[in-house]
């Protein structure tokens, strides 16, 4: 059931399965909305599930003042009473994650962590693809930003990729109505050192090179992280080893109790 949840001066769109003991929230990447974890979410029955799309993203309405990633996720598990979660985020929902392990650590049991983002890191992006993306955007052309987005990140998709592409629309309309309003999370990359939730990161071996090796980086500075690295995966994990994504996302539950 889609429910709206208040977020400090506006709102997002989220879904709860219900049922006891601590949930998993589940945090989409930049590059797509919270129907990235549909193949996921069969695997996780008997679970709460907790998810959610960020402002602008899938069906939450875009921003209309200033806000922050890891307020907004603290807003949602205010809303639904959760006092800790298991936290599940890939790419800018990693790096939301970890702000939130950093910044309120009895509220994080966990963290489930698939191509993560971090706040804070040098840039993985190259200004050459901003600018490709910012043509394209003032043509209107609309397939063409899915199109460069998928060469860009999804290496492992074949035949057309229709369920990344489907996601990757899902997301554009938040990287503009975001402009201006999105206030960057305080830099974390540093401060990983300090988190001590249980913590499990895998990396897409086929994805973008930069990302992979920040990826080593950030496990290796988080103390007893698991380090696993998905063969097949992209920078959509959860669409292309979904069945192994479960897995490993119900190991760190288990492990943290």
């Amino acid at each position: 059931m889609e429910l709206t949840v208040p977020v400090k001066d506006g709102e997002v769109r989220a879904e709860d399965t219900g049922g006891e003991g601590p949930p998993l929230v589940l945090l989409h990447p930049g590059v797509a909305a919270s129907g990235v974890w549909d193949p996921v979410m069969p695997a996780l029955t008997g679970r709460r599930v907790i998810r959610y799309d960020a402002r602008g993203f899938g069906r939450s309405p875009a921003p209309t003042a200033q806000y922050s990633l890891s307020a907004d996720l603290l807003a949602v598990l205010d809303h639904f009473e959760v006092d800790r979660a298991v936290l599940v985020g890939s790419s800018m929902g990693g790096a939301t994650a970890l702000s939130l392990a950093l910044d309120a650590p009895a509220r994080v049991a966990g963290l489930a962590l698939f191509c993560p983002g971090v706040t804070g890191a040098p840039a993985l992006e190259s200004p050459e693809l901003m600018a490709q993306i910012g043509e394209l955007a003032q043509k209107g052309d609309m397939e063409g930003m899915v199109d460069l987005t998928l060469r860009t990140w999804g290496a492992a998709g074949t035949g057309g990729d229709p369920e990344a592409a489907a996601q990757v629309r899902a997301a554009i309309p938040g990287w503009f109505t975001n402009l201006g309003r999105q206030i960057p999370d305080a830099g974390a990359f540093d401060r990983l050192g300090e988190i001590t939730a249980p913590c499990l990161l895998a990396l897409g071996e086929l994805d973008q090179t930069e990302v992979i090796r920040c990826n080593e980086e950030m496990a290796a500075r988080i103390p007893g992280c698991r380090l696993v690295r998905l063969a097949d995966s992209d920078h959509f994990p959860s669409l292309r080893e979904p069945d192994r994504v479960a897995r490993l996302t119900l190991e760190l539950y288990d492990s943290a109790g």
